[in-house]
C-alpha cells in the first residue's frame, strides 16, 4: 500500500499527482523542459510570423543575404520571435538563464502582441500568458548553469544588438555624414560603435542619430559584459564547486548519511555524525547558506527530486535525515525517499507542533522533535514538575507510526 500523502493546498495535490505521472512515463528525462521548448519555439514563430507576414521564412532568408531592406517596425519581431526560438534550444539543457531570458521574452510578447499585432492580438496574448503561467510554475526544474545554454546565451545577445545596430544606422543613414547608404556601411559603423573603437570617419548630425549611436554605446557595454560572465560564469562555479567539494570524489557514497538542510539542527547533526567517524553528504537547496564544514560532501538542488537524492546515494545510504526548516518540504523529502529507496530508513524533522500530524502521514521511520519539546520542558520546568531523561527522549524522538491522534 502506498504511503499516505500530505495534502495542505491545490499546488502541493497537482504536484504529488505530476511526480506519480513523471515517474511512470520517465519525466525526469524530457518534462517540462521539452515541451516547454516546443511550446515557446511556436510562440517565436508566431511573432516572426505576425512581424514578417506569411512568408517569414523567406524573409529572414532573404534578411540573411543582405536583399532585403528590414523596416524598423519590424526589428521587435525579430528580436523576440528570433529570442524565442533560440532560447528554446537553451531550455532542451534545463539552463536557469535560458529560462529567465524566455521568461523575459514571453512578457515582452505580451506587451507586443496588443501593440503591433492588431486584429489577432487576444489569441496571441492568451497563448503568451499561457506560456508565461507553464514557465513561471516550472521553475524548479531549470536550476542547471550549463556552458553550452550560456554560449547560445552570448552569442543570440552579440547577434540581437548587431541586428538593431546595423539596421538603425541604415535606416537613419541620410542623419550620419557621409550618409550610410548600405548595409556594409552600416555593419561597419555598428562594429567600430559597439566596440567603442570610434574612428570618427561617419559622424552622426542629427540629435535622432546622436541618441541612436549612444544606444549603441550602452548596450553593446552591457552586452558584451552580461555575455563574457554568462560564459565564464558557469567554468567558475564548475571549478570553485570542485575545489569546495573535493571530498566527494573520494568519499564512497554507501552506507552513509545523508542529512539534507542547512539549518542549524542539519549542521549539528551533520559534524556530531562525521565526529563519529560516519560517512555523512549533506543536501542543500540552491541559495542556501554554504557549508563551513571542511572536507564535506556536498550536494546542491532541490532535495525532493529524486535526481539529487540518487546524486547524494540516497538509495544506498544507512538513514535520510529530513531537517529542512519547512515541515512540508521535509514530508515531500521523506515521500521521494519512499518511492526512490523503500527500504532506506527515514527521519524528518518538525520544527512546528501543528504540522506534527501532517508528517506523521509521510510515515518516516522517526520523527524528531526537539522544538516542539522546548516550550513543554519549560513549563514543566518553572512548575516543579519531574523531568526524567526517559520522558525527554520519548518526546524528543517520536513514533512516527503511532496514530495521528495521539501526538500531542
Amino acid at each position: 500500500m502506498n504511503a499516505p500523502q500530505i495534502i495542505t493546498s491545490p499546488v502541493q495535490r497537482l504536484r504529488i499527482k505530476l511526480q506519480r505521472a513523471g515517474k511512470i512515463l520517465g519525466g525526469r528525462y524530457w518534462f517540462p523542459h521539452a515541451p516547454l521548448a516546443a511550446l515557446l519555439a511556436l510562440a517565436g514563430g508566431l511573432v516572426l510570423r505576425a512581424g514578417l507576414g506569411g512568408a517569414w521564412r523567406a524573409g529572414l532568408l532573404a534578411l540573411a543575404a543582405g536583399k532585403l531592406h528590414l523596416q524598423l517596425r519590424a526589428l521587435p519581431p525579430v528580436f523576440i520571435g528570433g529570442g524565442m526560438v533560440t532560447m528554446g534550444l537553451g531550455l532542451l539543457w534545463r539552463s536557469r538563464l535560458s529560462w529567465l531570458t524566455a521568461l523575459l521574452l514571453t512578457a515582452t510578447a505580451i506587451v507586443y502582441a496588443f501593440i503591433g499585432m492588431p486584429g489577432q492580438h487576444q489569441l496571441l496574448a492568451a497563448y503568451f500568458a499561457f506560456l508565461l503561467a507553464c514557465l513561471a510554475l516550472s521553475w524548479r526544474s531549470f536550476d542547471r548553469s550549463s556552458l553550452t545554454a550560456s554560449t547560445l546565451f552570448a552569442f543570440t545577445s552579440v547577434f540581437m544588438l548587431l541586428v538593431y545596430a546595423t539596421f538603425g544606422a541604415y535606416y537613419l543613414g541620410a542623419k550620419f555624414k557621409p550618409p550610410i547608404t548600405s548595409l556594409v556601411t552600416a555593419l561597419y559603423y555598428a562594429m567600430v560603435t559597439m566596440s567603442t573603437v570610434g574612428y570618427g570617419d561617419i559622424i552622426p548630425q542629427t540629435a535622432e542619430a546622436r541618441l541612436f549611436t549612444i544606444s549603441i554605446i550602452v548596450l553593446g557595454m552591457a552586452v558584451f559584459a552580461t555575455s563574457l560572465s554568462a560564459v565564464v560564469a558557469p567554468l567558475v562555479t564548475r571549478s570553485f564547486q570542485r575545489i569546495v567539494n573535493r571530498r566527494s570524489s573520494s568519499m564512497k557514497r554507501e552506507n552513509h548519511f545523508v542529512v539534507v538542510g542547512s539549518t542549524p539542527l542539519a549542521a549539528n547533526t551533520a559534524r556530531e555524525l562525521a565526529k563519529r567517524g560516519l560517512g555523512v553528504t549533506r543536501v542543500i537547496k540552491e541559495g542556501s547558506p554554504a557549508v563551513e564544514t571542511k572536507d564535506a560532501d556536498v550536494v546542491s538542488g532541490d532535495p525532493s527530486t529524486e535526481e539529487v537524492l540518487r546524486e547524494a546515494g540516497a538509495h544506498r545510504a544507512a538513514a535520510v535525515l529530513a531537517m529542512l526548516s519547512d515541515d512540508s518540504e521535509n514530508a515531500f523529502v521523506v515521500l521521494a525517499v519512499k518511492e526512490l529507496a523503500p527500504g532506506v530508513r527515514t527521519l524528518a524533522a518538525v520544527n512546528d507542533a501543528h504540522h506534527l500530524s501532517r508528517v506523521k502521514l509521510a510515515q518516516p521511520d522517526v520523527v524528531i522533535a526537539p522544538q516542539v519539546l522546548g516550550g513543554e520542558l519549560t513549563a514543566m520546568l518553572l512548575s516543579g514538575e519531574q523531568v526524567t531523561p526517559d520522558f525527554v527522549m520519548q518526546r524528543v524522538f517520536l513514533n512516527a507510526k503511532a496514530p495521528a491522534g495521539k501526538d500531542a
